[in-house]
């Protein structure tokens, strides 16, 4: 019995020990525990994270590199190792060095025009015309993505008339789609109009809207924009997509956004100003390729990326063009998170100058995208505004974006 106590007020010592220990060295658990497992980061900031002693005070970062190629792009690889007091080895992470390139600066607004994989349904009603009312559809919802129907691949709406059209005394058809990535198959009933069968669905083969640009890589004009996927508007995942467009976009207005009711950039873009093609699109953002960078960028500006250690909660800028020039706006980024995995609000920032509250009220929809500026570096984009504070957004990691874009792209 003596020695069980004994044993219990050591561990009991060991504990309070290991706690005072960490507040007094003030590690940071949290961030220790949520640093993904593999990231972008640059020696600068390296050496500035332990500098300012980002996860501790006696905790230091030491890394050890070496050259791999991914595809066609080299990528500098190595790992970063936790140290505490210097020799302690307490977390390993694997690291890809940040490209010295520079790339061009963003901020222009963006006409973007998706062509999805498959035909997308935009109401869960069914249409037929000897019927004047409605029918709700107990198959579909919105957003569900068509695939095939009897066999045949469907990317068009005349895809779907072709598959149709051979069909003279059937009136099912087999129907695979997807919902939230998950693949259904259904046996469904055609309607009859002219002696020709229908679905009888609201559906789409493309979707557009407007976005901002965030960047444009100097070596090879691949871009990156929006900050966040293009959905159906109702759930967050990246429409699936066969390819895409974007376009120089004029802007016609803007409306102001207030509290519960969010403005957005009024723009209009026609066929012949197209820029360059898509060919990722992704819960980060819109991925591709500048066809012409003229009229986009400012080709005499141009900065680095900066990686998620550098960014801090304090000053910092964002880049926009919306009032007919590319100019530089004062913002707070208020939060910076430690994520684990991907995702498009890695920061919370604040709008404080008054010339961007004066034109927009804050952020508005068609800003997304728009490059956030800490020390003379890219290191976000713009992503979502709040409703009840359109002073306010959300931002994502420019690493998280480079990520997509050089690994789902090699």
């Amino acid at each position: 019995m003596f020695k069980r106590n004994n044993n219990r007020k050591g561990l009991i010592f060991i504990l309070i020990f290991v706690f005072v220990f960490i507040i007094v060295s003030n590690i940071s658990l949290i961030k220790l525990i949520k640093i993904p497992s593999d990231f972008y980061v640059s020696y600068d900031e390296i050496d500035r994270a332990n500098k300012e002693d980002l996860f501790g005070n006696f905790v230091e970062l030491k890394l050890k590199e070496n050259e791999i190629k991914t595809g066609k792009t080299k990528v500098d690889e190595g790992e970063i190792v936790f140290k505490l007091f210097g020799f302690i080895p307490i977390k390993k992470v694997k690291v890809k060095l940040l490209p010295e390139e520079e790339v061009y600066i963003g901020g222009s607004p963006l006409g973007i025009s998706l062509q999805t994989d498959g035909v997308m349904v935009v109401s869960n009603a069914v249409y037929d015309v000897k019927n004047p009312e409605l029918i709700k559809n107990n198959i579909f919802k919105s957003g569900d993505i068509i695939k095939e129907i009897n066999g045949k691949k469907v990317s068009t709406l005349k895809d779907v008339d072709k598959a149709l059209e051979n069909i003279i005394d059937s009136e099912k058809v087999e129907i695979i789609f997807n919902r939230q990535n998950e693949e259904i198959k259904e046996n469904v009933s055609l309607l009859k109009e002219n002696e020709k069968y229908k679905l009888g669905l609201w559906v789409r083969d493309d979707i557009s809207g407007v976005g901002t640009l965030t960047f444009v890589r100097k070596d090879n004009n691949q871009f990156a924009a929006l900050g966040h996927a293009v959905t159906d508007g109702k759930k967050e995942d990246a429409l699936p997509l066969i390819g895409g467009e974007v376009y120089k976009c004029s802007l016609v207005n803007i409306k102001k956004g207030e509290k519960n009711n969010p403005g957005e950039l009024q723009c209009v873009f026609v066929n012949k100003n197209k820029k360059g093609n898509i060919n990722q699109n992704t819960n980060v953002g819109i991925f591709g390729v500048m066809e012409q960078i003229e009229d986009m960028v400012d080709v005499n500006k141009s900065t680095l990326l900066g990686g998620r250690l550098s960014v801090k909660p304090g000053k910092a800028k964002i880049v926009s063009s919306i009032s007919g020039i590319s100019e530089e706006y004062d913002i707070e980024i208020i939060k910076t998170n430690f994520q684990s995995k991907c995702s498009d609000k890695s920061l919370i920032i604040r709008v404080v100058d008054e010339r961007l509250l004066n034109l927009t009220g804050g952020i508005v929809q068609g800003m997304s995208g728009s490059p956030i500026i800490q020390n003379e570096k890219i290191v976000g984009a713009v992503t979502h505004v709040f409703l009840s504070d359109p002073t306010k957004g959300y931002g994502v990691y420019s690493d998280w974006m480079l990520e997509q874009m050089i690994d789902k792209s090699a």
